[in-house]
């Protein structure tokens, strides 16, 4: 009988035994997330000045929780980046299954946010609530990157707790390797989503191109 493993409960070593994906340290292995960024214009970044200024606001409102995450931080992300227009579509909520190499297990989920361009997956986004750390949303955005049906070219995906950002890129193989960008935080000097909407931009490019 196939056993169903439900991916939000799913941790890392999981994935390290049953995957054997490897976390890579070589910079060069994700470097897209610094290099060739676009460039974004004023009007772009006074909207993400409000988008801050709206989550600052719900701070003073807790709790925090995924949906309002992704209602107030990521779908304006995705608004002011265009990802809501052609070439690009979102799917929320998007089931996926994930067989299990030689094991009669199947992991079950839903991606938060899916962005595609003609079916093809270019970033999955993982929402979590403001009060979680990146480290309990990166074990079910792997899982869901490894069931990605394109495997010719890297995935890419990105956690938000609303307070921090930080983008995955998975190249699968034998054995899966993935790697992180740094972490960007909306609490910091200035405003980091300037950067995250920038590596948004540039890597949903790279994956649909």
């Amino acid at each position: 009988m196939t056993q169903t493993i439900q991916a939000k409960v799913i941790d890392l070593r999981y994935l390290i035994d049953n995957f054997r994906i490897h976390l890579v340290l070589d910079d060069s292995f994700f470097s897209e997330w610094q290099r060739d960024l676009p460039e974004i214009n004023d009007l772009d970044k006074q909207l993400l000045d409000k988008v801050k200024r709206g989550y600052l606001n719900l701070l003073n409102y807790p709790p925090l929780l995924e949906d309002v995450v992704r209602m107030a931080v990521v779908d304006p992300l995705l608004f002011i980046g265009d990802f809501y227009l052609a070439p690009f579509y979102v799917k929320s909520e998007e089931s996926i299954d994930i067989a299990v190499p030689d094991e009669d297990v199947i992991i079950r989920g839903r991606i938060d946010t899916l962005v595609l361009k003609e079916q093809f997956w270019v970033m999955i986004i993982e929402s979590k609530r403001a009060s979680f750390s990146i480290e309990e949303g990166l074990a079910q955005i792997l899982a869901y990157m490894l069931g990605n049906p394109y495997t010719d070219k890297p995935s890419f995906g990105m956690i938000a707790t609303g307070s921090e950002f930080i983008f995955v890129k998975l190249v699968k193989g034998n054995p899966p390797r993935y790697a992180l960008s740094k972490g960007f935080l909306i609490r910091n000097p200035g405003n980091q989503l300037y950067e995250v909407l920038r590596i948004l931009r540039h890597l949903t490019r790279l994956a649909s191109a």
